[in-house]
């Protein structure tokens, strides 16, 4: 009897985690195969960047977002990649770019920090769309 409640409370408990851990993150993470959350991104924007040196040996990513979309857009997110010579990722920063992009805009960007690596990439990782062409 007292087994049989061990029993119980070892299957309760781990029936428990196994929940807990499969709840634990359900969010899209960025990847080699996955640079944005919004599908149509690189269809509405178009990033021209360069990579300088940086302090302590890092590399400061900086450049312009321009949208083709016809509506403002805020709460822009941007990812930058590390990438080997293999064009494996090796180290990535997702960055808040402009606070606004207006309605076929452009506008300066800049991501610091990054690792020293064989080459980059930059992409819009996400973005709210305003509608009516506002800017608040």
């Amino acid at each position: 009897m007292i087994v049989s409640r061990m029993v119980r409370g070892w299957v309760a408990a781990g029936m428990l985690v196994a929940a807990l851990v499969g709840c634990a993150t359900t969010e899209t993470q960025p990847s080699a195969a996955v640079t944005s959350l919004s599908p149509n991104a690189q269809q509405w924007f178009r990033i021209n960047w360069k990579a300088e040196p940086d302090r302590d040996g890092k590399r400061r990513l900086s450049g312009y977002v321009e949208s083709a979309l016809g509506e403002t857009v805020k709460r822009v997110q941007l990812l930058a990649q590390a990438l080997d010579a293999s064009g494996n990722v090796i180290g990535q920063r997702l960055e808040w770019g402009p606070e606004v992009i207006p309605a076929l805009g452009r506008v300066y960007f800049e991501i610091p920090k990054m690792s020293p690596a064989a080459r980059y990439r930059v992409t819009v990782w996400a973005y709210d769309r305003i509608k009516g062409g506002g800017s608040g």
